[in-house]
């Protein structure tokens, strides 16, 4: 069978399009188009089912993309690497969310790019979970750090950490609340006041308004900013209250600029995981960067 089949294959499999395929390969969707039925027609079965918004698989072509991916990516990586012991130098390609992935994993993997011998290049992108999982599968990046599990045999996900979400204000915020009026009378004492957060649905207001005061919040985003530090400066200025993960208002709350409004006996949580394309782990450059970020991990508390 011809490797570059193959190749073809699992790139449509990840990029669930032959269009997208098609840009990633540097080929004409035709092109794309004849070598999947080339496939078809000697393993005498469909691949993938044609929709309006691109293919899906098979349940055949499920189980052929989970047995040949692995082995394709390290073929590539040998080919890209050369046989030479000495080029053990390698490039990862990390994509995460902006504010954890700057201020947690770069931090921590640029150790790893000094000149120990081991060490390799990196290179960082930042994005949605949807974005950075659908980049990993198409081959885009080698590592994702993800806050959702993802779906299907092709990627792998590990536990990596989790965060606590802590409703946090200006002091001068609790002196207009008053110190007692949340604990007493719960979100309704907050429904006046004003929010700052990253997107308009208010993701992170809303998950701990519905896993503390089991209700929605009442009031829609007074500033809304795509970006969780920006969210914190802005809290900072006292343009509102916030739900942030611990880790990045810890200096704050530790010097009193801003403060927590509530502390719940269960603090909202939430998981993120480090995702690789199946198989890709045993590559050295790849194994090592995830190996390092667990170790990291043990000390982010």
């Amino acid at each position: 069978m011809d490797l570059a089949l193959l190749r073809t294959f699992v790139a449509v499999h990840r990029a669930g399009s032959f269009t997208r395929a098609a840009a990633l390969l540097g080929l004409s969707q035709p092109a794309v188009t004849s070598q999947i039925r080339t496939l078809e027609r000697q393993l005498g079965r469909p691949l993938f089912l044609r929709q309006a918004r691109g293919v899906t698989p098979t349940t055949v072509g499920d189980e052929l993309a989970h047995r040949a991916a692995p082995h394709l990516d390290a073929l590539v990586e040998i080919v890209e690497s050369g046989l030479d012991d000495e080029s053990l130098s390698r490039t990862l390609h990390l994509a995460g969310p902006p504010e954890f992935t700057a201020e947690r994993a770069l931090p921590a993997l640029s150790e790893l790019t000094g000149d120990d011998g081991r060490s390799f290049a990196l290179r960082a992108s930042f994005g949605t979970t949807e974005e950075v999982l659908e980049g990993l599968a198409c081959g885009l990046h080698d590592l994702a750090i993800s806050t959702a599990w993802p779906r299907g045999a092709l990627l792998t996900a590990t536990p990596l950490c989790d965060e606590e979400h802590v409703l946090v204000a200006a002091p001068r915020w609790t002196e207009r609340i008053g110190s007692d009026a949340l604990r007493l009378k719960g979100a309704p004492a907050l429904k006046h006041l004003p929010l700052v957060e990253v997107h308009e649905s208010l993701p992170f207001v809303s998950r701990y308004w519905a896993s503390v005061f089991d209700s929605r919040p009442a009031t829609t985003g007074t500033v809304v900013v795509p970006d969780l530090r920006a969210v914190l400066s802005c809290v900072i200025a006292g343009a509102g209250l916030a739900v942030l993960p611990r880790y990045l208002c810890a200096p704050a709350l530790e010097d009193g600029t801003i403060v927590t409004l509530h502390d719940p006996v269960v603090p909202p949580l939430r998981t993120y995981f480090l995702v690789v394309r199946t198989g890709t782990l045993a590559l050295p450059h790849i194994g090592r960067a995830h190996e390092w970020l667990q170790r990291a991990a043990t000390a982010w508390g």
